[in-house]
């Protein structure tokens, strides 16, 4: 593995990495989604949907106990539970109004609770969901349960009524176990605290779990990183995503909290990456793509040896689905048509869903070109390699125009880190940490947008 400052085909990559590109868990990204994208249109896609296809649910709960100041979700503090018990009733209107239109055509082969805190919803609710979900879709019988745990808000009571809805993944949010680190962040949180959760789904028969860590916060150090993970793996966690903190103040205002004094420059985000993912590579765990980590043997493990790794707004993920459904505010579903994103505002969500209507209110269908375009960036992505006959062979005069823009880029831009080999284009070892740089050179709406992202690694 290449250590910070290396030259990488004439450049130095720490020199690259604060580079502004799209992170690709979607193509189109979000910033080019619009309001051409309606709920009606939304409901005429549901509609087209085919018999017994398998489709994943992801339902989003905007509400947290605590702010992280490092967090760029879609999601708002309350004390009180009363407003989310309020946005409870008007999520199972949406459940209900979405399981109509959908009908028993889609089998549910994934369901995803993000947020915000899932965690922070009562048993009771926790159950309501469940049931509804269940009353509303048809499950497969082996269909995937993960939730987004935070420790802080974790009791029997909880982790008896995820088991009850039948959470086959936890996944965890450590970012770092410094304190410091912790308090610059507004996320403290003991590893004790975390060992207690991963010890308590594991107890009730969850059988993954993944840990979600940080490089680039304020404070750390390449050493204090490798404490972290060293610290994380004693947990032995099936699945771990190590993820850059993206510094995006002018998207979320309450990163300002953060100095930006004490974040760590370009080449120190590099060298916490780079030894972060040694350690981990060592103790045995198979990289998966960018970020992600696995034990040999784990799913998503064996989907990338095998070709089978997507890319979503989750991730990483083995999961196949062509038709993801985002319930509650501001979640985005994918269908064969294209994206659709509902409001962000959970007031306007709220009344949307509660008279019957869909939350629908913005998105971007796709053409043929955005469909040649998302395969092969995500194919970059998930593999750091696509074949020449296979886009050819899926997408005709796309691919062929994709094969010469790659060929451009392979001979005229070495630090994008593309080859041409005999079955198609290989990002190099070395360039691999710059990935989303390379699959921008292949994002036409990137070359004439003007949204800010952030840094390349």
């Amino acid at each position: 593995m290449q250590r910070a400052g290396e030259q990488m085909n004439g450049t130095r990559p720490a020199e690259r990495f604060s580079e502004a590109v799209p992170r690709y868990t979607s193509y189109p990204t979000a910033p080019h989604f619009h309001a051409g994208v309606t709920g009606e249109v939304f409901s005429r896609w549901l509609g087209e949907m085919r018999r017994g296809e398998e489709i994943s649910l992801y339902v989003h709960i905007p509400f947290c106990d605590r702010l992280c100041w490092f967090c760029a979700c879609h999601t708002k503090m309350t004390r009180r539970y009363e407003p989310v018990a309020e946005f409870i009733e008007a999520l199972l209107c949406e459940i209900a109004t979405v399981g109509r239109m959908v009908a028993s055509r889609g089998h549910v082969r994934a369901l995803h609770f993000g947020g915000g805190s899932p965690t922070m919803l009562k048993p009771e609710d926790v159950v309501r969901l469940g049931v509804a979900l269940r009353t509303s879709f048809e499950f497969m019988d082996d269909a995937e349960i993960s939730v987004e745990l935070d420790p802080s808000d974790m009791d029997e009571a909880r982790f008896d009524a995820f088991a009850a809805i039948g959470m086959t993944r936890a996944s965890l949010g450590v970012q770092d176990f410094e304190p410091r680190v912790q308090q610059a962040i507004n996320r403290e949180q003991t590893f004790e605290q975390t060992k207690a959760v991963i010890d308590g789904v594991r107890s009730r028969g969850v059988r993954s779990v993944n840990l979600d860590l940080l490089y680039g916060l304020p404070h750390q150090t390449v050493d204090s990183v490798a404490r972290t993970i060293r610290e994380a793996l004693t947990l032995s966690p099936d699945r771990i995503a190590l993820f850059g903190y993206a510094h995006v103040p002018w998207f979320k205002k309450h990163q300002t909290m953060i100095d930006e004094a004490a974040l760590p420059g370009p080449r120190e985000r590099y060298a916490q990456q780079q030894e972060a993912a040694r350690i981990i590579c060592e103790a045995g765990y198979e990289p998966i793509g960018l970020d992600h980590f696995a034990k040999p043997g784990d799913a998503l493990a064996l989907a990338a040896d095998e070709g089978r790794l997507y890319r979503n707004f989750q991730g990483y993920t083995e999961d196949a689905c062509k038709t993801l459904i985002g319930l509650g505010p501001s979640s985005v579903s994918r269908l064969p048509q294209g994206y659709a994103q509902n409001t962000p505002a959970t007031a306007n969500y709220e009344r949307t869903v509660r008279d019957g209507g869909v939350a629908v209110a913005r998105g971007i269908a796709f053409s043929e070109e955005d469909r040649a375009r998302g395969w092969l960036i995500e194919r970059l992505m998930c593999d750091f390699a696509f074949s020449q006959e296979e886009v050819v062979r899926l997408f005709g005069d796309y691919g062929r125009l994709l094969v010469e823009e790659a060929r451009d880029c392979a001979r005229n831009d070495a630090g994008a880190g593309l080859v041409e080999t005999d079955a198609g284009f290989v990002v190099r070892d070395e360039a691999r940490p710059l990935v989303r740089s390379t699959a921008a050179r292949f994002d036409q709406y990137f070359k004439r947008g003007s949204a800010r992202h952030s840094a390349a690694v």
